[in-house]
């Protein structure tokens, strides 16, 4: 699921090698923190939020399939 993620954000934007992708594991969820560059962030999130907002849709419903509880955040 990351490497789908990673993906997706590289895209987006102009600068891909400057996308980060953390993994963060719990028992009951998993968390997927996205950096990208300051002049990237407006492409990732889109305008008001309709882009980030499908792509935490798509990130969740690949989880249902596999069993598990996913969340993406977008880190300054």
């Amino acid at each position: 699921m990351k490497e789908l993620l990673t993906y997706i954000i590289q895209s987006l934007v102009d600068n891909p090698d400057k996308v980060t992708v953390d993994e963060k594991k719990s028992e009951r969820e998993t968390v997927f923190e996205v950096r990208v560059a300051d002049g990237d962030m407006g492409k990732v999130i889109g305008r008001q939020g309709r882009i980030v907002r499908q792509i935490r849709v798509l990130m969740k419903a690949v989880g249902q399939r596999r069993g598990q509880k996913v969340s993406v955040e977008i880190l300054d």
